[in-house]
């Protein structure tokens, strides 16, 4: 499992023109990538990871800051572009495995405690968000 983090203050998500998740104050927005052979487990540890990252202002995790994520489906973190112009996207996921994999980490967040919106799966998406920071990291499990 893989995510691209950022610390924003602000972000939001929408389909079709309507807002299906933000937030709107300081916290994390997650693109989150799901690996073919990723199970129940890695969700799990991607959870506590997400919440217990210190990257907010002061040092701060979402779990000591009461922070809000963002959390939005991203297939496309395991593309692989090795090799030719166009990626490959053998490693990720079928969406099938993913969906219930994208679910349970969002569950684990919030049987965290913590406050987390999302995109919609399997959609076209736009995403918005004010980084702060910039600062972006990739976590993986």
């Amino acid at each position: 499992m893989r995510a691209v983090v950022a610390r924003v203050t602000e972000a939001s998500v929408t389909v079709d023109g309507e807002t299906v998740g933000a937030i709107d104050e300081p916290g994390l927005l997650v693109l989150l990538g799901v690996h073919k052979d990723d199970t129940a487990d890695a969700a799990t540890v991607m959870a506590r990871k997400l919440h217990e990252l210190r990257v907010l202002r002061d040092e701060q995790s979402c779990a000591t800051a009461g922070a809000p994520l963002l959390v939005v489906s991203q297939f496309t973190l395991y593309g692989d572009t090795r090799k030719g112009r166009r990626p490959s996207w053998i490693s990720a996921a079928r969406p099938e495995t993913a969906e219930p994999l994208v679910d349970a980490v969002v569950a684990a967040l919030r049987a965290r405690g913590a406050h987390v919106e999302t995109g919609r799966f399997g959609a076209m998406m736009s995403v918005h968000s004010v980084n702060d920071g910039p600062f972006t990291v990739l976590v993986e499990v």
